[in-house]
């Protein structure tokens, strides 16, 4: 009888091996709306091979840049519904599901990247990463592409010559805002149509960082960037909460582990690709770069600076005050 038990348990036992060696992988869908060779885009390649790497036959991560899987307008309700596991979308995209977060949207907030660093791994920047997840959305990290420039197809030195022109922005009530407060227009645009937006005169000016108007071609369509580094193109790379709670614990370990290594590293090569691209533009001839003096740069700020007191009751006084305060080293 007993030998009958543990014959029994052994060809179970050797059943949930064999099942266990044939299982499929977990399949995790990373969707992004730029191109490979932008900060997003090494980013997400790179977390698909040291995923691939350290959890081989467990996991399997499909990378879709340039909008191929979700656009813009559909990426968030993908991942609510579970097509899509990992999003890296911009901190624009998040005033809808938590207020706070809009604090990343205040022009000439951050001295520049450093000091963006210091407020998001500070006790305030991580707890926005948690903010979302009674919405079923997890933050697992921040990701920088880099400082925004403003561009157009006038020079803009001071804030009086963005009057009146269409500006693009993002789905971002700060950023419509930011371009009312020097009388411009802004018009909400998806990031794919903006080449065309530009060319054919639906607006006439945006805002990006280097790296974006390189690979999107915009330079092509714009006279005139003005380096303002007014503001972050930052995103955060979030998760369906359930999914990622639904995880066997081993697995979900090393992908968090993962995650802080990617982001370490895109980080890192942030900075340097943006620096790249400005370089490519700048020798393309085909817009003129416009780098504003210190007095120049700060009549803009001093323009735009009322739009932080017109969300300090949505975001908070208190976070707007740490995130000043991480300009000092």
């Amino acid at each position: 009888m007993l030998s009958n038990t543990l014959k029994a348990l052994a060809c179970a036992l050797s059943f949930s091996i064999t099942a266990l060696a044939h299982a499929e992988p977990i399949v995790i869908k990373f969707s992004h709306v730029v191109a490979d060779n932008t900060p997003k885009g090494q980013g997400a390649l790179l977390f698909k091979r040291l995923a691939e790497e350290r959890l081989p036959g467990k996991v399997t991560v499909e990378v879709y840049p340039n909008s191929s899987l979700f656009g813009d307008g559909k990426e968030m309700e993908a991942l609510l519904i579970g097509d899509v596991q990992l999003l890296a979308p911009s901190l624009a995209k998040f005033e809808q599901y938590d207020k706070s977060i809009q604090i990343f949207d205040l022009p000439f907030l951050f001295d520049d990247l450093a000091a963006a660093d210091r407020f998001q791994s500070s006790p305030q920047g991580k707890a926005l990463l948690t903010a979302m997840e009674d919405k079923n959305i997890t933050g697992l990290a921040y990701w920088h592409n880099g400082t925004k420039q403003m561009s157009a197809n006038k020079p803009l030195r001071e804030p009086k010559d963005a009057r009146g022109l269409k500006f693009r922005v993002q789905a971002s009530q700060v950023l419509e805002e930011q371009f009312k407060a020097v009388r411009a227009n802004p018009r909400k645009m998806s990031f794919a149509e903006v080449y065309q937006g530009l060319q054919t005169g639906v607006v006439n000016g945006t805002e990006n960082t280097w790296s974006n108007y390189e690979s999107q071609k915009v330079h092509e369509v714009q006279k005139y960037i003005t380096e303002s580094d007014h503001g972050l193109i930052d995103y955060m790379v979030i998760t369906n909460t359930q999914f990622w709670q639904g995880l066997p614990a081993d697995v979900r370990s090393e992908l968090e582990q993962v995650m802080q290594e990617v982001s370490v590293e895109v980080n890192r090569q942030a900075d340097e690709l943006n620096q790249k691209a400005k370089r490519t533009i700048a020798e393309s001839g085909k817009t003129e770069i416009i780098r504003l003096t210190p007095e120049q740069r700060g009549e803009w700020r001093e323009a735009m600076r009322p739009v932080w007191k017109k969300f300090e009751g949505e975001i908070g006084a208190d976070l707007i005050k740490a995130a000043e305060a991480a300009n000092q080293p």
